[in-house]
């Protein structure tokens, strides 16, 4: 097995190595290489150990991991993966002597569970610190810790960067550059002046501040709830060169409870209503709510038989939209990942001075913006105080 690696995957490696360190602790920006070399570490240690070892790599839901850590292992294993070591419901791989297995950390059972030799927590900024001490005691050698710094949090508050059995990593996407394309570079460095706080944490991996968030408070769900009396709909955001959002709402007892369909970028109109389709958005019937500024694009997708309207547009409609929906409780479902990091991340721009602007964050606005269409073309009053638990 041949790996092209970082510094990352070095000084991982030796932390893992070195005497008397029990933890190697990843804080840094976006591309950085954090996961992907820590899982070529982990592949290696697996692959060569010559005792039994259980490793395991915990993520906040499942999804999150399929889409992060199991993509990036099998991408690593590369020819060398073998499907009949692989038990699919379990998602667990063996080795000769070694076996890595991929759980969530919303898993009580899994929290309580076992014990391992090896754990990685993957954005463990995502992880609660009764999570991550249930999975660290009942860890005999070492656990890798990856987050990129939004903002501080139990790892900081329990001063775990400090601590001489842990041993701390830092890195931005320039650590990586001799493996990164140069368009992925430069995106990063084209959001230098959009928006400092992006720049300071996924760019320089600086500590961020989640002052300013546009929707400071969510809960993830496992999937939607019953529709009953509720009312739904979809929200859609255009997008090209930035990703095209489609999300799906149930507004019902004053929550709102929202779903990611899908997310992608280089998607003509053509292609939106093709992916509405597969998805199963009924022509003619399901209520599509859309960015009112793009009237060709809503004609264009009207005349492919879909029942899509412009979200109505005023004097202040931007902050208008998020007041209404702020006045809901709001969930996503867990598998809505690119939507729950918005929310996390979408937050109003500061000037030079600090003061909070009107200006939202682009780069996390497109499911957000989607919903927002949704509950803007929505004629009802609000519902009252949300009872779901």
């Amino acid at each position: 097995m041949i790996l092209n690696t970082t510094r990352i995957f070095r000084d991982n490696a030796a932390a893992y190595y070195e005497k008397g360190i029990r933890r190697a602790l990843n804080e840094g920006g976006t591309s950085s290489s954090k996961t992907y070399s820590i899982i070529q570490l982990l592949v290696l240690i697996a692959k060569h150990s010559k005792e039994n070892i259980l490793i395991s790599i915990v993520s906040e839901s499942l999804p999150h991991l399929r889409r992060g850590c199991i993509r990036d292992f099998m991408n690593i294993m590369g020819d060398e993966f073998e499907e009949n070591r692989y038990n699919k419901s379990e998602h667990k791989y063996n080795f000769n002597h070694a076996e890595i297995e991929f759980f969530p950390a919303d898993d009580p059972s899994k929290m309580r569970g076992g014990r391992r030799d090896i754990l990685y927590e993957n954005e463990c900024n995502n992880i609660t610190y009764n999570a991550h001490r249930e999975l660290d005691i009942r860890t005999k050698l070492f656990t890798f810790m990856d987050w990129n710094p939004v903002s501080e949090f139990w790892v900081h508050e329990n001063g775990l960067t400090n601590n001489p059995e842990n041993k701390y990593i830092h890195s931005t996407y320039l650590d990586a550059r001799g493996v990164l394309p140069v368009e992925v570079i430069k995106n990063i460095e084209s959001n230098k002046d959009r928006d400092p706080n992006w720049w300071n944490v996924y760019g320089l991996g600086r500590i961020g501040k989640i002052e300013g968030l546009v929707y400071p408070a969510f809960e993830i769900i496992e999937t939607m709830p019953e529709i009953g009396s509720g009312k739904t709909g979809y929200g859609l955001d255009f997008g090209f060169t930035d990703p095209a959002a489609l999300t799906y709402h149930i507004i019902k007892d004053g929550c709102i409870f929202s779903d990611e369909i899908f997310y992608e970028s280089g998607l003509t109109n053509d292609n939106i209503s093709n992916k509405m389709e597969l998805a199963g958005l009924k022509k003619g019937f399901d209520e599509i709510w859309a960015d009112a500024a793009e009237p060709k694009s809503i004609e264009e997708i009207y005349r492919n038989g879909f029942n899509i309207k412009a979200c109505p547009k005023g004097p202040d409609s931007v902050e208008h939209g998020h007041q209404k929906v702020r006045q809901y409780k709001q969930f996503w479902t867990k598998r809505s990942l690119n939507c729950i990091k918005e929310q996390r991340n979408f937050r109003f721009i500061e000037d030079k001075n600090g003061k909070l602007t009107e200006k939202t964050t682009h780069l996390f606005s497109h499911g957000m913006d989607s919903r927002r269409y949704y509950v803007v073309g929505q004629d009802d009053d609000i519902a009252p105080s949300c009872g779901y638990v």
